[in-house]
């Protein structure tokens, strides 16, 4: 461990051998929920552990988030995103340390880890900006002297429930723009990344303090499904629920949120797709593919699942690939030559195993890889050398979405071949194409191109900016956070209209004229 620094990773981050589940903020609550026990996927190690918050915990937490938005929400909001810029400057302190932890907890490389840090900081700087942003519009009215106008209120208190696979980005996508919108936020993150949360909100309490933020504006509740669960998403305290996960808990988030008529941010599976064509860059797309494909060893939303190659470069350009795999280095997520670190879990081992098997059973063959790695350094059980396999798209295995480094080629001979097959799938988050054919590139970003949230020409599906809403259709929720007009998503959205003068004209010129003056 010392090899890395972890122990001193630790210390900076305030994590101890054991830690409380519960925050409101400035203040840890004593939790005495089971012991939740974190362990890298890189080498396996006990991390740390947190004592889970319970449903008392959580309802001291709703106490107390309720009171904070009636003062929150009354703080002007650009007073609110300097509160948000110093959490930016916070994490500017903290990014190597962070960094480090997201690497070592999820099992990203080391680089990926400060780049995700980078994406809090990012969009702190972005909600920032918007504080001073949030417009509505003024209307005509068809009524003499009357004034019409909408503006944006804050919600209320926003739950974040957030994956493993980013479990430090997302929540600061969700939180930085709620809390300039004038929202507070109860998080909710994954089992399997819980230090990651407790280090957030150990970093964030100075801000918090030193601006005499009221307590319970940003809250922490590590609990499992035992604890917290269908209860918090019934809540109607909470107005909206944003969650990043798969389609199965989406659908199930969709079915009790919705039927309490509250609102929903669903970032759910993606199955994304690379068209390459004759006409492309083949060295920007080989690089792309490689990318998209085994970075976060395949566990992003917007990994590249299947790749469309035209027929004329189909053999060469899969040479390309493999070679290019054989060069990957696999190996400790904080060995800076790493390309490549594990899986989660042995739980997501078996469904990268399960995936190639369903793949060979339907008719398709593995071109490069599967293997799960032994010996010094696997020690583990987490490691796999990325797979290539050689499939057609209507395969049951190739609709779904395997959360692993496993990587299906098709041909095609027409681009309308490609755009079908590239939109046949359930989900529908993130896509790319390369091309140097402005009619290729064109076509693929029109009405009739990518049915994606994301579509992109010449670069991969993954690593998408802070300042574009990000999100997806279909399966994938429809759901949009971060960039662009994001933040209506946290707010309430209210028509005015002010009369001005000594009558009471009606809309749509009715006359009512019940009594005499």
């Amino acid at each position: 461990m010392e090899k890395f620094g972890i122990s001193e990773m630790l210390k900076n981050l305030g994590l101890n051998e054991v830690n409380n589940g519960a925050s409101t903020g400035a203040n840890w609550l004593d939790t005495s929920g089971e012991l939740l026990e974190s362990y890298s996927p890189t080498d396996g190690r006990l991390i740390g552990s947190v004592k889970q918050g319970n449903w008392d915990d959580y309802e001291k937490i709703m106490a107390k988030a309720q009171e904070a938005f009636k003062v929150w929400r009354m703080v002007p909001a650009p007073k609110r995103g300097e509160i948000v810029r110093q959490m930016g400057e916070e994490l500017r302190k903290y990014k190597e340390p962070l960094g480090k932890l997201v690497s070592y907890e999820m099992g990203k490389v080391y680089q990926e880890g400060l780049g995700e840090v980078q994406e809090m900081i990012d969009i702190a700087d972005f909600a920032v900006g918007q504080s001073r942003q949030l417009y509505g519009l003024t209307m005509h009215s068809e009524r003499e002297r009357h004034r019409m106008y909408e503006q944006y209120h804050p919600l209320g208190v926003v739950g974040v429930i957030t994956s493993f696979n980013f479990p430090v980005a997302v929540w600061a996508w969700n939180t930085m723009i709620a809390l300039i919108a004038g929202d507070v936020v109860v998080w909710k993150p994954s089992s399997k990344t819980p230090l990651c949360a407790v280090a957030v909100h150990n970093i964030m309490k100075d801000v918090l303090v030193r601006n005499e933020v009221p307590e319970g504006v940003i809250n922490l509740i590590v609990a499992s499904s035992k604890y917290v669960g269908d209860d918090f998403l019934k809540d109607k305290r909470v107005p909206l629920i944003s969650v990043t996960g798969s389609v199965a808990v989406g659908r199930r988030v969709a079915r009790l949120v919705g039927e309490r008529l509250g609102k929903t941010i669903l970032e759910l599976g993606g199955n994304n797709a690379i068209i390459v064509s004759q006409y492309g860059n083949l060295n920007m797309a080989l690089r792309a593919s490689l990318f998209g494909a085994v970075a976060t060893a395949g566990q992003r939303c917007t990994s590249t699942r299947r790749l469309f190659i035209h027929d004329c470069i189909y053999d060469k350009f899969k040479e390309k690939l493999i070679t290019a795999y054989k060069q990957l280095s696999i190996g400790h997520s904080l060995d800076e030559k790493t390309v490549v670190g594990p899986l989660v879990d042995k739980s997501a081992v078996e469904a990268f195993k399960y995936a190639q098997e369903q793949v060979v059973k339907e008719g398709g063959n593995i071109a490069y890889g599967g293997q799960v790695l032994e010996g010094e350094g696997y020690e583990s059980g987490t490691y796999v050398i990325p797979c290539i396999a050689e499939a057609e798209n209507h395969y049951h295995i190739v609709q779904e979405e395997t959360f692993a480094p496993i990587l299906y080629l098709m041909k095609y001979s027409t681009l309308d071949e490609a755009i079908e097959m590239h939109n046949g799938v359930p989900q529908g988050l993130s896509s790319a194409i390369f091309s140097k054919n402005i009619y290729e590139t064109e076509q693929f970003l029109s009405h009739e191109g990518s049915d994606c949230g994301i579509a992109n020409v010449n670069i991969a599906t993954n690593g998408a900016e802070i300042g574009g809403a990000f999100g997806g259709e279909k399966d994938t929720g429809g759901g949009r956070e971060s960039g662009s007009d994001a933040w209506k998503a946290y707010m309430r959205r209210q028509t005015n209209t002010i009369n001005f003068s000594k009558e009471l004209p009606l809309a749509q010129g009715i006359k009512f004229d019940a009594f005499d003056e």
